[in-house]
């Protein structure tokens, strides 16, 4: 019998009418060659010089991860003439045939094509036959997810109790769908997404293999747009250097990608953070024009947004940051503009408008939203600020037919007979009246003689410079003057909200910065709370006579249970019932309020 004749390997020129895919040429042939599944190259490797190979294996992972090639490398591993080895020679008969899928003993079914339980009793009738050739009967399943109920039914005993020459490899995607009997009857092994890193180291190798030419950024573009998925950035890179002549160019990826260069994303979230809604959407305007894919620009924001929060959270030595170079010190710039919580709200945003593109045909307007609401983010409250801030009588109040800027609040000052109780150097609060009479733009000097005109100064440029702190403001209990240059703030107890927003320390920052321009030279504030019960002594409220609500709420919290809730636990009273009273007797249980009148008027032992 003559010798059959090794064939070449398979390097056609990508003139050639028989011209291979990059992600097949390319394709691990061994263990070591499985980029980012080192894990599983380990385990598996470990397993075969052991010789405790199970009978059944399951691989599961994202698309384009190395699951099936995995596979086929196992069966070579199982069926070469020098194996079971965790090193296959790839050129022996069993290993060439395994390769290209031609191996009699090693099938390997479509899961999806083939989910009938009448293919998997196919199965089970060809279990039991011997090999043609080979050392091992192996049986490939891919995507067995898509395998019937009774199709599963019917795969467990086999999958249980094998014969000794037969082996099971089930690759799937969704391995949340397979019955748990199976699971249960499979070592399974996760594959994880590959790292832009080594998705860029091998798309580089093959370019140079291929003899071409790329610019890093080009291929970093590639590696990050794959999203984990070493199958997708070689089909991709394939397709670019198909499509464009020459040496292949961030530009050009760009181009045939529909997606937007690094620039202009970061233009676009600079506007967005400085809250310049109108710039933003110019730049909308001017990309969609030009053919820009709202998709592929959505998923570029989410990227961005994500590196915002990384260097929020770790700050700018972060680890490997999603996007380029260029745009890394522009991610480290931009985070300083804002807090983390605008951040993950933003990002946020981002996701659930690219959840929503894929249901709706209207993605522009989609997309404009998101920008328009991201612009205003330092306009809106939370649910808990809106229900406090609705809650407190006086609180806060809009005129309706005030002409001021959308989103600024007009709210009455503290009162004039309010005064702050002396805390060290702390000095009262100087009566409304007796402010001085300065220009709008003129600096002050800060005294008790000006001290009024000093805090309404500060409320009007805090407000228009920082609308919801200005309205934080407006509820403040009292405010007075502990030092040079230094103003106290203080907030009561109902007001915890506020407190906790104006005393952090970006927020102190910023008024900071807002009094040091009212009184012309460096400034500092201080945030104060003040306890339930300091705060009824310093508004002087009487517990005689009848009460607004503000002052029985204040009374309420002078008391020891309040007061202690409120020192302890932060409590707030949110409502009081106008039949509520902490001074009545507590009745009986299982009487009622006729019941209780009754016995109070009934006659006692003595005078019986």
């Amino acid at each position: 019998m003559a010798k059959a004749k090794n064939p070449e390997p398979i390097t056609p020129s990508p003139a050639s009418a028989e011209y291979t895919v990059v992600a097949r040429r390319y394709r691990p042939q061994q263990f070591a060659e499985l980029i980012g599944q080192e894990h599983v190259a380990s385990a598996l490797i470990n397993s075969l010089q052991s010789g405790r190979v199970a009978h059944a294996y399951l691989f599961t992972g994202a698309r384009g991860v190395g699951k099936t090639s995995a596979a086929r490398i196992l069966a070579k591993a199982l069926n070469c003439v020098e194996g079971p080895t965790p090193t296959p020679c790839d050129k022996c008969n069993n290993c060439k045939a395994i390769a290209t899928g031609d191996d009699d003993d090693v099938r390997e079914i479509d899961g999806a094509s083939n989910n009938k339980v009448e293919d998997i009793r196919d199965i089970r009738h060809g279990v039991g036959a011997s090999t043609m050739r080979s050392r091992y009967k192996i049986y490939i399943i891919d995507e067995v997810h898509m395998l019937s109920t009774p199709a599963f039914n019917a795969l467990l005993k086999t999958l249980e109790e094998p014969p000794p020459h037969v082996k099971f490899i089930l690759a799937t995607t969704e391995v949340q769908k397979i019955p748990i009997t199976i699971l249960s009857r499979c070592q399974r092994f996760d594959f994880s997404h590959v790292g832009p890193g080594k998705i860029f180291d091998q798309l580089k190798k093959i370019v140079e293999r291929e003899k071409l030419q790329a610019d890093d950024d080009a291929l970093k573009l590639i590696a990050r747009r794959a999203g984990g998925s070493m199958r997708d950035s070689q089909s991709l890179l394939d397709q670019l250097l198909a499509s464009c002549a020459g040496k292949l160019t961030s530009e050009q990826v760009n181009a045939v990608l529909g997606t937007a260069g690094d620039e202009r994303v970061t233009e676009l979230a600079a506007a967005i953070l400085k809250h310049d809604a109108k710039s933003a959407l110019d730049l909308l305007s001017v990309w969609v024009e030009r053919g820009l894919q709202i998709g592929e620009l959505v998923d570029q924001l989410v990227g961005y947004w994500r590196s915002l929060m990384l260097v929020s959270c770790g700050g700018p030595d972060v680890r490997e940051l999603p996007v380029t170079p260029t745009q890394k010190e522009a991610v480290i710039g931009q985070a300083k503009l804002t807090n983390l919580d605008a951040i993950l709200a933003g990002l946020e945003v981002w996701t659930v408008t690219r959840s929503r593109l894929r249901d709706t045909p209207h993605t522009q307007v989609l997309l404009e939203m998101a920008v328009v609401r991201l612009c205003r983010m330092d306009e809106l409250l939370s649910v808990g600020q809106l229900i406090q801030a609705l809650s407190q009588p006086g609180a806060v109040t809009v005129s309706a037919g005030a002409s001021a800027k959308p989103g600024k609040a007009v709210v009455a000052p503290p009162e004039a007979g309010e005064s702050a109780k002396k805390n060290g150097q702390l000095t009262p609060n100087a009566a409304v009246s007796g402010q001085v009479n300065t220009s709008e733009n003129a600096t002050l000097t800060l005294s008790e003689s000006t001290l009024g005109e000093v805090w309404k100064r500060l409320l009007q440029l805090t407000g228009e410079r920082y609308a919801i702190l200005g309205n934080y403001l407006k509820v403040a209990n009292s405010y007075a003057i502990f030092g040079p240059n230094a103003l106290a703030i203080r907030f009561s107890a109902e007001y915890n909200h506020q407190y906790e927003a104006c005393a952090g320390e970006a927020s102190t920052k910023r008024l900071q910065e807002v009094l040091t321009a009212v009184l012309g030279a460096p400034a500092q504030v201080r945030v104060d709370r003040v306890s339930g019960s300091a705060a009824v002594a310093q508004t002087g409220a009487s517990t005689n006579g009848p009460m607004n609500g503000a002052d029985r709420k204040k009374h309420l919290m002078s008391l020891p249970l309040f007061a202690k809730a409120s020192e302890t636990f932060g409590a707030q009273i949110w409502h009081v019932d106008d039949e509520f009273d902490p001074a009545a007797k507590p009745r009986k249980s299982g009487t009622t309020e006729t019941d209780a009148d009754d016995a109070e008027d009934a006659p006692t032992t003595d005078e019986i």
